[in-house]
């Protein structure tokens, strides 16, 4: 194993499919990489959901697993940080209330529920709502690339709550992420600084998409997939 040398993951259209399982083949480059590499992954999204992407086997299959940005962070399966939005920006009844007026003004081709999630270290909104189907997931995200639903409340919510000193990042297909400054993807290397090397791999690498921070960070050498088709292949190299 070489341990200067860290490969870091983002989830979500990176290692499967958006908002699916991981395939067999993906895990076996995984397991082999493992025997060479420390393997790290990023992801926006809670314990649970990662879990059900990436499999039961998560904590043997991984070294470090940053849910959340990073703000909850395990290594070898161990708990080393949680740190809560709640207790950062306190009081945000305002700004819930605030997301759930705007959502139910838009005009949309459907909606469905939870359109809003106060996790540990972000809230998640989804003005469609995330109990969309896997085929409503693609349709809506068609109709935002269009539309641009995502950008305009995005835009809205920072100018309207800019004393909050928030970020917005769009991540997957139907939800947008909302944290305090600073608690981007990046937040997870304050974690790998005994690594040299790292090496990121993200879909969202965009300015506004939720990998963008990390994959410019240069700490870092970012590298951009459009599937995790493209992330099979260039783990091919390794």
């Amino acid at each position: 194993m070489t341990e200067s040398k860290l490969l870091l993951f983002d989830v979500d259209g990176t290692l499967t499919e958006p908002r699916k399982k991981i395939t067999s083949e993906m895990k076996d480059i995984l397991y082999n990489l493992r025997k060479r590499y420390i393997l790290a992954i990023v992801g926006g999204s809670d314990l649970d959901k990662i879990r059900e992407q990436l499999g039961t086997t998560l904590f043997d299959d991984f070294d470090y697993i940053f849910t959340e940005n990073g703000t909850t962070a395990y290594k070898n399966s161990t708990l080393i940080n949680q740190t809560s939005i709640t207790q950062h920006i306190g009081e945000i009844d305002s700004f819930i209330k605030y997301c759930q007026n705007y959502i139910s003004n838009l005009n949309l081709p459907f909606k469905r529920e939870t359109f809003i999630e106060i996790r540990n270290g972000m809230i998640n909104i989804s003005p469609v709502g995330r109990t969309c189907t896997s085929k409503e997931r693609d349709e809506f995200e068609l109709y935002d690339n269009k539309e641009k639903i995502r950008e305009t409340m995005i835009q809205n919510l920072q100018n309207k709550f800019s004393d909050l000193n928030l970020d917005f990042l769009i991540g997957g297909q139907i939800s947008f992420d909302v944290f305090p400054k600073g608690w981007d993807k990046t937040y997870c290397l304050r974690f790998l600084e005994q690594y040299s090397t790292i090496h990121f791999f993200g879909d969202k690498t965009s300015p506004g998409g939720n990998d963008h921070a990390l994959y410019i960070n240069p700490k870092v050498t970012g590298f951009h997939v459009d599937s995790y088709h493209d992330t099979m292949k260039l783990l091919t190299k390794y």
